[in-house]
């Protein structure tokens, strides 16, 4: 029997980040998907997690977990596919080290991602965005840094894991204010930044202090804000905005639906998709066609163009109801 533990132990802290690069919000998510896995497991078998084995670890545990996400933790489809990544990604690391058990690696390999519905995004307008943004007490200093928090986070269109692992380092207020961030896959974008935005971002700077952590955003402890404490200070000041503008409270607002607001703006101002994509620093336009779908506009402007058939013209008489009857009758 394989101990699993020094295996996941060089997998994290060496293959990841070293070897393949992988980005510290990568590497946590990775973490916290095995974390939930050989709970499962551990509960299952009755054993402690550090005492599992790789062989325990079959193609019917881990379908069995995938499930339990689905059913027990009502995780989205997006959420079950994410877990399986890590753990396939695991898998490709372990046969390598462990050629024995390369056929249990072949049926994990071979556990299929579900297909999840592509519904429609949720974003907020511009005239929603400064309901939410005038929230926040401007006369405190939590209320400086939520502002500044949210209106970056809208204005460059940011992940959130982006916007709380943001350095003080990415940030360029003069002369041209800009922010360079390290995007998902490891790219590098620069965006020139508003000015509305430069003179929060400045309002924050002057209250925040000296910290220990080189983070822009910091908890009321004076740590790196996390993306949970970020999601709290979002959805408090949504609900709050939803009593001025009820259209807010009717949507599903979450930290990612800012970036999806930042899109809708850019594909309006510019009509062009490929800038939507430049600017929040997309793999790919396939990815970004998202917003064309959400867009009712860009489907207006069709209809528009379009040019009607040409078709003739009917009437149609209503049928005397007793001379029907009586033709019913035969």
């Amino acid at each position: 029997m394989t101990p699993i533990a020094p295996h996941i132990s060089a997998f994290l802290q060496d293959h990841l980040p070293r070897q393949k690069g992988a980005s510290l919000q990568t590497c946590e998510t990775y973490s916290y998907a095995f974390q939930l896995l050989f709970i499962f497991a551990s509960q299952r078998l009755k054993v402690s997690p550090s005492a599992l084995y790789l062989e325990q670890i079959d193609a019917s545990m881990v379908m069995d977990f995938l499930q339990t996400l689905s059913t027990e933790r009502k995780n989205v489809t997006r959420t079950r596919n994410a877990r399986l990544v890590a753990i396939k990604s695991f898998m490709h690391f372990i046969e390598y080290r462990e050629p024995a058990l390369l056929e249990q690696i072949q049926r994990i390999l071979a556990i299929p991602t579900k297909l999840e519905d592509e519904r429609l995004i949720h974003w907020l307008n511009t005239v929603e965005i400064a309901t939410v943004l005038n929230e926040p007490d401007l006369s405190t200093r939590s209320g400086i840094r939520d502002r500044a928090m949210m209106h970056l986070c809208y204005a460059a269109g940011l992940r959130v894991s982006e916007l709380v692992g943001l350095p003080i380092s990415a940030l360029q207020l003069q002369p041209k204010p800009q922010i360079h961030i390290m995007g998902k896959g490891r790219r590098e974008r620069a965006l020139p930044l508003w000015s509305d935005v430069v003179r929060d971002v400045r309002a924050w700077l002057a209250v925040r202090g000296n910290a220990s952590v080189p983070e822009v955003f910091l908890n009321s402890r004076g740590l790196t804000m996390t993306r949970f404490g970020f999601e709290y200070v979002l959805s408090k000041h949504v609900r709050s905005a939803g009593k001025i503008n009820p259209s807010i409270a009717k949507k599903h607002i979450t930290p990612h639906s800012l970036r999806h607001s930042c899109a809708m703006l850019i594909l309006e101002t510019t009509g062009d998709i490929r800038k939507v994509s430049l600017w929040l620093g997309h793999a790919s336009l396939q990815t970004t066609e998202i917003y064309l779908r959400a867009d009712p506009a860009e489907k207006i402007a069709m209809v528009e163009k379009a040019t009607p058939l040409r078709l003739k013209k009917g009437t149609f008489n209503v049928p005397d109801k007793l001379i029907a009857l009586l033709k019913g009758g035969r």
